[in-house]
């Protein structure tokens, strides 16, 4: 056997462990667990860190603002630093649809050692926390919930015993690009942190989606959120292992009618999304990235070279063996496929995409080593615990 083909071989039997051994990460039935309405229903706090956010803010607050909700709520905007209105804006669209009560306040710049988003979230909870909320809902300014929203994580979380009910809210994909690489970003995700092991009892895996966290507010306190997290750039993940290390239930799934309005129209807006903070879930480590380089060529690149290579070649045997497991590739991306309404013949196109996302983390390692670092919307962190800036 040649040495390609058992590099194909290898590539297929880890497609075939992914397919049976990951989780079942492929599947997309993962969604709000059993729950019936408690009682009485606990009060809420919303918070919302919002920096820059007027262009998504028409579309996003009104619905938090609208939510039908049975016990007591209220909203508190965080307007880090924007200099686009957000925070006028907020208080207008409040005062033109009504609904649960508004507060719009500034944390000022964050000190050396946050980044600025959980900077913002500190402020907000610390303000409600005066209101002795029994759950905080952290939601991200550009997302839209369906009227039940609320009502609908609380009952599951209560009914559950979660102290974090998270759920992946359906991003937007309208443009071309946005059909070709953002299912395949939360496929990804999934992949990584298989939704069925993070609601499990005694599992170590542990994740959420930062655009829609339900938090127990005694939880936060015993897990020290977001003090304790104050470094991290991928919050949402480090929220959830916090959480679990204090001895917290966590469950995570895919939104049926939470959904981001952010949109990404060209394919620069959705490097800088990935890139921002891709060689930080890499921990900063190069060989964790040479590593991850190679995973990624193995996994995604060599089924379709090895059927192309095959072909030309006369190689029958490594061109079936790259065919399986690039069908095997495809089958498992087809549901998430489906779950965004995009055609199934995208689903081959995946390897491709799949480079995209690799060329994203090698840049991602590059702006670090070069002083750019992390970012977010218009802040850069150049290693955890640097000043920000404002670059």
């Amino acid at each position: 056997m040649s040495a390609f083909l058992w590099i194909t071989v290898v590539s297929l039997a880890a497609w075939c462990w992914l397919l049976l051994g990951q989780g079942f990460f492929w599947r997309t039935d993962v969604r709000l667990p059993s729950r019936r309405e408690p009682a009485s229903w606990p009060s809420v706090c919303v918070v919302v860190p919002a920096r820059d956010e007027a262009g998504v803010l028409p579309a996003s607050l009104p619905s938090l603002l609208a939510q039908d909700y049975p016990g007591r709520a209220e909203v508190f905007l965080v307007d880090d630093g924007s200099t686009d209105g957000t925070g006028e804006l907020a208080r207008e669209l409040s005062g033109r649809h009504g609904g649960l009560p508004l507060t719009v306040t500034s944390p000022g710049e964050p000190p050396a050692g946050w980044t600025g988003k959980l900077w913002a979230v500190r402020h907000g909870i610390a303000l409600a926390r005066a209101r002795e909320p029994e759950y905080l809902l952290l939601t991200d300014a550009d997302i839209a919930h369906a009227p039940d929203s609320l009502r609908e994580l609380v009952a599951a979380a209560g009914t559950g015993g979660f102290d974090v009910v998270s759920q992946m809210a359906r991003l937007r994909v309208e443009s071309r690009w946005e059909r070709l690489v953002v299912p395949a970003f939360v496929y990804f995700f999934a992949q990584l942190y298989p939704f069925r092991w993070i609601g499990r009892t005694g599992s170590r895996t542990a994740a959420a989606a930062g655009g829609c966290v339900l938090l127990r507010t005694a939880m936060a306190e015993r897990a020290r959120i977001p003090d304790a997290i104050r470094h991290a750039v991928i919050d949402d993940v480090s929220l959830a292992r916090a959480v679990k290390g204090a001895g917290g239930r966590v469950w995570l799934g895919l939104a049926d009618r939470v959904d981001s309005v952010r949109p990404y129209p060209r394919l620069h807006d959705l490097w800088r999304m990935v890139s921002r903070s891709a060689y930080a879930q890499l921990r900063h480590n190069p060989l964790v990235l040479l590593g991850t380089v190679a995973g990624l060529a193995l996994v995604y690149l060599v089924p379709p070279v090895a059927v192309v290579w095959g072909a030309v070649a006369g190689g029958a045997t490594t061109a079936l063996a790259g065919a399986l497991a690039w069908a095997v590739m495809a089958g498992t991306y087809a549901p998430m496929l489906r779950y965004y309404r995009q055609p199934l013949w995208l689903a081959p196109l995946l390897p491709y995409t799949a480079f995209l996302y690799l060329l994203m983390t090698v840049d991602s390692a590059v702006q670090h080593y070069r002083g750019r670092g992390a970012a977010w919307k218009g802040r850069t962190y150049t290693r955890p615990g640097a000043v920000p800036d404002e670059g």
